[in-house]
């Protein structure tokens, strides 16, 4: 599935008259990923597209500073926002993602589906809910991705996983990128979205 498809890099935008336009663009579906910093989501998005290096991953949180859009196969766009939630961003900077991010999701017509990341030992916080609830008052449909499951033991995954669940108004899907597990799930969920649109 995924792995046959070709996935490449198309632009990176630090404002809405960035974001890829024109017939090219404007018919593809594109499938945005959320999360707080260091969640995990570059890392994602390399096992969703299956080439392993699409997205730039980091041990230091805040380095995706702006939105990066990927081209995968002929008719679908991942869309990676930056991060939230990191103390160490300069708070002009972190206003300047509020903004951006803001303006994505509100203004993006071709947004189909939003993917929460969350990591699986944390589960909602303050930030996640906050994305939650405004996503949930622009009617925007989203899934949650839980990730960093392999870190967990099953006893604790299996609390870990009760709790989001239990708060999450979308389906959740337990992944771990580094073993593949779950990866094969979201991506058919992500690619029904995607056909149902056509």
């Amino acid at each position: 599935m995924v792995h046959k498809l070709e996935a490449q890099f198309i632009t990176s935008a630090a404002k809405p008259e960035q974001f890829p336009t024109g017939r090219q663009y404007d018919g593809m579906a594109e499938i945005a990923f959320l999360g707080r910093s260091n969640v995990g989501k570059s890392t994602l998005l390399n096992a969703l597209a299956g080439n392993g290096k699409i997205a730039f991953t980091s041990s230091t949180p805040g380095r995706t500073q702006l939105i990066n859009f990927f081209q995968v196969g002929d008719d679908l766009m991942f869309v990676d926002l930056p991060g939230y939630g990191y103390a160490k961003v300069p708070v002009q900077i972190v206003r300047d993602w509020h903004v951006l991010i803001e303006q994505y999701l509100s203004l993006r017509h071709q947004l189909r589906l939003c993917v929460v990341l969350l990591d699986a030992r944390r589960g909602w916080m303050d930030k996640d809910r906050e994305l939650k609830n405004w996503l949930e008052h622009y009617g925007r449909p989203y899934i949650v991705a839980v990730t960093k499951i392999d870190k967990l033991s099953q006893s604790e995954r299996q609390r870990g996983l009760a709790a989001i669940r239990n708060e999450s108004g979308g389906e959740i899907f337990p992944v771990s990128a580094p073993s593949g597990r779950g990866v094969r799930e979201l991506w058919q969920t992500i690619w029904k979205t995607n056909q149902t649109q056509h």
